[in-house]
């Protein structure tokens, strides 16, 4: 899949030249014998959250067409298809039940001639389904529908039985699809995983339970209720990402099987057979220095502490210190200042000036991680890699495990 940003719909909608450009310098010119093999365009992407306030509803649809032309005029139309990733609240339903599945209403015009354009190219509805989404915005959500070993209450809707919400949310959809006339489109979920940091539910003990169960599911290529059989389906993500927005929630930069410098967070099996080994974590993965800021003992004018820590985590990533974190527990104003501090530090590549907060901070070699809540040593940037004449290599890791065709 390669994907179009949000920002660019609006160009890509109102100037054919522009798609058709886009199309011959990212797809075309990379289809030659030993290039990539590419399915979609991914055009947009979630681009009618509510939370958007319809910034994307005129431009999603123009750019979906004309992309999907100028693929057509390149003579790959056939083999590669346009889609757009829909968020799951594009669809509800008012019974609460699958089968009252419908398209929202403010944009169900819009959802149905997005959709039947796609049928008419033979391209997949894409939706991003999240059962931590499901738990997380509702307090009264039941905790055991969002995995899949069951010991919840199962919803029974037309003789059809359902023991959890990503089977309940997957045929939502396909209601709504039925009822503007659509029968047997092909729909891919486009994401699908659990976070580890930064809400209640976002742990590694829910995360390693979600995963266990939907791969063993996914392996049973069971299929839901109403579409049974092999489901298409994308993991979300591979790597934490720690400048990832937050305006979602602060769970946002830690949806990742690994942390952020590479290491596998719990063991796993994709066969979904239940024989879980570790992840081979990211090789020759190098650190900055064993040193951490944080805030002096004897520091003096603490009412310069607010305004340093809101300084500090404007900038780097603090979303463990929230609510349900894993650092949210550390229970005084001094370890959730040194955290803060030492995260900006970490991000400013250790530079000493980055660890003053106007005399209230210092720099110690004592590793100040406790209860759980890691103070993290930053990874060192390819740039300084190169600039002491080190091999440049991603600390990423290479493992074949975001498209599951299971």
């Amino acid at each position: 899949m390669i994907g179009i940003p949000n920002d660019q719909l609006s160009t890509m909608g109102k100037d054919y030249e522009i798609a058709k450009n886009w199309v011959k310098q990212n797809i075309t010119h990379y289809l030659h014998d030993r290039g990539l093999k590419i399915s979609y365009v991914v055009v947009g992407n979630e681009p009618f959250l509510t939370s958007y306030e319809g910034e994307f509803l005129n431009s999603t649809f123009p750019a979906l067409k004309n992309i999907q032309k100028a693929l057509d005029e390149a003579g790959v139309g056939d083999r590669i298809k346009a889609v757009v990733p829909h968020n799951a609240d594009v669809y509800d339903s008012a019974s609460g039940a699958p089968s009252g599945g419908a398209f929202r209403a403010d944009i169900r015009n819009l959802m149905t001639q997005i959709a039947l354009f796609l049928q008419s190219h033979d391209a997949p509805f894409v939706v991003n389904i999240y059962p931590f989404l499901s738990l997380n915005e509702n307090s009264h959500f039941p905790i055991n529908f969002a995995f899949f070993d069951g010991g919840g209450k199962p919803i029974t809707d037309g003789g059809r039985q359902y023991t959890n919400v990503f089977d309940a949310n997957f045929d939502t959809l396909v209601f709504a699809l039925k009822r503007i006339g659509i029968n047997d489109m092909k729909i891919i979920v486009g994401e699908v995983g659990w976070p580890t940091d930064g809400a209640k539910s976002a742990d590694a003990a829910n995360a390693k339970r979600f995963y266990d169960g939907f791969l063993k599911r996914m392996a049973s290529n069971k299929g839901t209720p109403m579409r049974p059989g092999p489901l298409e389906v994308y993991l979300f993500s591979l790597i934490d990402e720690n400048m990832k927005s937050i305006v979602p929630g602060n769970f946002e930069r830690h949806w990742g099987l690994f942390t952020y410098d590479g290491k596998p967070k719990f063991a796993m099996d994709f066969s979904g057979k239940g024989k879980d080994a570790m992840l081979v974590g990211a090789k020759g993965v190098e650190y900055q220095q064993s040193q951490w800021c944080v805030l002096k003992p004897e520091a003096k004018n603490l009412g310069l502490l607010a305004g340093n820590m809101d300084y500090a985590c404007s900038l780097a990533d603090c979303t463990p210190l929230a609510y349900g974190g894993s650092c949210n527990h550390l229970g005084d104003w001094m370890g959730n200042a040194s955290y803060a501090f030492n995260i900006y530090f970490q991000m400013q590549d250790q530079d000493v000036r980055a660890c003053d907060f106007q005399g209230l901070a210092m720099i110690t070699t004592k590793n100040p991680s406790r209860n759980g809540c890691l103070f993290p040593v930053e990874i060192v940037s390819a740039g300084e890699r190169t600039a002491v004449g080190f091999v440049v290599a991603a600390a990423t890791v290479v493992v074949a495990v975001s498209l599951m065709r299971l």
